[in-house]
């Protein structure tokens, strides 16, 4: 999709200075620590962390060191909100002008650019700093990969140019489930590769019924989403396939991984749900092109569910499985 045209300024890159900043006196210092936080993306850093720490219970098979746990989740929030502050800088841009974004820190000038990126490289600093120190250099090499991925492939690279944005962007996502594994073992095997190839295939679905739900935003600042581009009807099928390979996926664990009944019990339940959700989903996008009728929220809050309980069934097969 091409970003001339009438929105093509909010394509364009602004300077990484300080203008438009609030005034000091327009701003107290919760104000200031709530937009930090808020750069972090807090939502996703515990989405993030719960594909993380699962992991570590089913590589250790049964309960981790504690300590091992709290640097792995330290270190796995500070990688997480590094990029999420990374990419807030990068698309302040379009987020002052989409509904959902325009809250944020940067659009309200509550945090300039210059010190949000400054914030950034500081947690991703600290972030290789606690991994490699308090859990090896795998861990942490994975964590700046993850970084790197997700700012210059997905934010920079894809998101403003391709439908497949998330798609192939939402690799990064994918990485706290290698590294839940390397924290425990120090290295790599197939298990976490099936892990991670079950949030690689549920990334769009969960993704795709967001944009659905705002992609008038996208629309107007020319971020070519697979819903701004295609049908609903043609969104709802693509979610329906990758939802199919999501579950088929996660059912590659139990073999693969040599669980007990628990795991693929529960990941047979839940991915029964999902599939009804998503080809319920699909069914209505085919009837009407109404964001009323269609209700893509229902599938996201279910997606968010769904991986959550999923993950719980990965730390708890070992525990009740035995």
């Amino acid at each position: 999709m091409s970003h001339a045209g009438p929105n093509a300024a909010a394509s364009a890159r602004p300077s990484t200075g300080d203008e438009g900043v609030a005034p000091e006196g327009s701003k107290t210092w919760r104000d200031v620590v709530a937009a930090y936080v808020g750069l972090t993306k807090p939502r996703v850093i515990e989405l993030l962390l719960l594909t993380t720490v699962p992991v570590m219970f089913y590589a250790a098979r049964g309960v981790p060191d504690l300590d091992l746990v709290v640097w792995t989740v330290l270190g796995g929030t500070f990688s997480a909100g590094s990029a999420s502050v990374f990419n807030c800088v990068y698309d302040r841009d379009i987020d002052e002008q989409m509904r959902r974004t325009r809250r944020r820190a940067l659009p309200r000038h509550i945090v300039s650019p210059r010190a949000a990126l400054v914030f950034g490289f500081v947690l991703g600093i600290l972030s290789t700093v606690v991994l490699y120190l308090g859990v090896n250099a795998l861990s942490a090499l994975l964590s700046v990969t993850a970084i790197a991925f997700y700012v210059f492939v997905y934010t920079m690279l894809l998101k403003r140019r391709t439908t497949q944005n998330i798609v192939w962007g939402g690799i990064a996502g994918c990485f706290p489930a290698l590294i839940g594994w390397t924290a425990v073992t120090g290295s790599l095997a197939w298990t976490p590769v099936v892990l991670f190839l079950v949030v690689f295939f549920w990334t769009p679905p969960h993704t795709w019924a967001l944009a659905l739900r705002y992609r008038e935003d996208y629309r107007n600042v020319d971020v070519p989403m697979l819903p701004v581009v295609k049908p609903a009807a043609e969104v709802g099928r693509q979610v329906v396939v990758y939802s199919w390979v999501m579950v088929a996926t996660s059912l590659l664990l139990w073999p693969v991984a040599g669980t007990s009944l628990v795991y693929p019990v529960a990941a047979a339940i839940l991915g029964a749900v999902f599939l009804v959700e998503a080809h319920r989903m699909w069914k209505r996008a085919k009837s009407s092109d109404s964001l009323t009728d269609i209700n893509p929220m229902r599938l996201f809050h279910a997606s968010n569910l769904y991986l959550s309980l999923l993950f719980v069934a990965v730390a708890l097969d070992p525990l009740l499985g035995r």
